[in-house]
């Protein structure tokens, strides 16, 4: 079998009210038609046709150019007149089948798409459709069946009589098709009488009047096929695969404590034992190791964190924090940053392309930015890398084993040496020996901490 999959994204999203394409807009941390796209591409190895409009077809070919063929439609006269798109580009190949796909349902899986390529191919099927039995209709059209429970055809909703608007299974307006049948019959489809438009419905219809068999598949889930119309569609859409997400990571051993407030996003991966507090948004390619506790009120984004580590109401991104370091509430690592193992970093902080090294301490309102500090080096509130002079950026190195004295300002570039001390308030303009004593305003050398001192000297 021979399958390509047709992609209808042509439509004007009227309903949606925005500027920006509905397909193109951010949808789980990736556009409405990514879901449609790798669908296809997992379904078949030929590469998916998208059909775009005079909306559509600029933003889809910048953002998806090689990963599809494209055709257009230039008036958008139905369902049936889009996918006619499609013949000149496949009429006379290798393709048998054609799989119809829109580009705002996102909520389809590949296991149901995939049985129902197997059913039109086990039957032979002309036609085999996706059918949704529900209250909600959003538009679709019903299905008709004989005695025998054959689908005979599809009424679309503007279109159907009292009678069949209270039938309760739907068209999902998901088809495969064999080739052949498809491209025959559907140039000879004519216009609806009601609006015009040439409907891909109706082809279900020409296959049963033909004697063909027409297959059918009753989606488990109705909210599989979920269209997105408006935005109210949108986020419904969006709590269903929040809902998803969330189950499968609980199902692993993840304790998520407020699932309707906490958003995991689809390329995230959480470890067992680990407890998701409300409030939290993980992101991007983030991983979360073994029994960490996140949250409340954190964002981590594209971010690693070890085992047994604690985020608390704090912002990370593209950065990492290794076993046993916590952080927060309030602090931000911006992207860069490396919390070492067993390092704490507390509330009002914030470090940017710097290292604290393991076991270091960062209680509370300090900055470090372009810095890379040792190992069991403590900073001091209110500490600060001054790294940037006005026009270029400068690291600033603090060896193991650091004293940072609360309020000290380290100008960079600067490294402050093995087992030196800063004084509170100190401004540190120059480098600062292993061993010894700096304070004061620039700070000075005041003694080495090699020598010992009567406990009575006042420094």
């Amino acid at each position: 079998m021979n399958l390509t999959v047709v992609i209808l994204a042509a439509g004007k999203s009227t309903r949606f009210k925005s500027s920006i394409p509905k397909i193109l807009h951010d949808f789980g941390e990736r556009p409405l038609i990514a879901y449609a796209l790798e669908l296809a591409e997992r379904l078949s190895a030929n590469p998916p046709i998208l059909v775009v409009g005079e909306e559509t077809d600029a933003p889809l070919r910048a953002w998806a150019d090689e990963r599809a063929q494209f055709v257009f439609q230039e008036r958008r006269l139905g369902t049936g007149h889009a996918t006619l798109q499609a013949q000149k580009v496949l009429e006379g190949g290798t393709t048998d089948r054609v799989l119809v796909l829109y580009g705002d349902m996102p909520l389809l899986r590949l296991e149901t798409l995939q049985r129902l390529v197997e059913i039109q191919q086990q039957r032979d099927a002309a036609i085999a459709l996706l059918t949704v039995i529900r209250d909600e209709s959003q538009g679709f059209g019903r299905v008709l069946r004989d005695s025998t429970g054959n689908v005979l055809r599809i009424v679309e909703e503007p279109e159907a009589t009292p009678e069949q608007l209270a039938i309760r299974e739907l068209n999902a307006g998901i088809y495969v098709f064999d080739a052949d049948f498809l491209w025959t019959n559907l140039p000879q489809v004519k216009p609806s009488a009601e609006k015009g438009e040439i409907y891909l419905t109706d082809m279900v219809e020409l296959a049963s009047d033909q004697g063909l068999t027409v297959a059918d598949l009753i989606v488990d889930d109705p909210t599989e096929v979920m269209g997105i119309n408006t935005r109210v569609d949108f986020t419904d859409a969006l709590a269903v695969v929040r809902e998803r997400i969330n189950r499968h990571w609980m199902l692993e051993g993840v304790t998520v404590v407020h699932p309707e407030a906490t958003y995991i996003g689809p390329d995230v991966v959480v470890g067992p034992d680990t407890v998701v507090l409300p409030n939290t948004h993980l992101r991007g390619k983030t991983v979360i190791g073994d029994a960490c506790v996140i949250g409340p009120n954190s964002i981590i984004e594209d971010s690693t964190i070890g085992d047994r580590c604690r985020v608390t109401a704090s912002v990370i991104e593209g950065s990492e924090m290794e076993h046993d370091s916590d952080i927060g509430p309030f602090s931000h690592l911006r992207p860069g940053s490396l919390v070492c193992t067993g390092a704490h970093i507390g509330n009002f902080a914030e470090m940017k392309k710097s290292t604290l090294g393991p076991g270091g301490h960062m209680g509370h309102f300090s900055y470090l930015g372009d810095a890379t500090l040792g190992a069991h080096v403590n900073v001091g509130a209110g500490t600060i890398t001054c790294n940037f002079d006005g026009e270029r950026k400068h690291r600033t190195i603090v060896e193991d084993d650091v004293f940072i004295g609360s309020d000290s300002l380290l100008i960079a570039p600067v490294r402050i040496g093995k087992g030196a001390k800063t004084g509170a308030g100190s401004v540190v303009t120059r480098d600062v020996e292993p061993e010894t004593l700096v304070y004061g305003v620039p700070a000075r050398l005041r003694r080495s901490l090699k020598v010992e001192i009567d406990p009575q000297e006042e420094l």
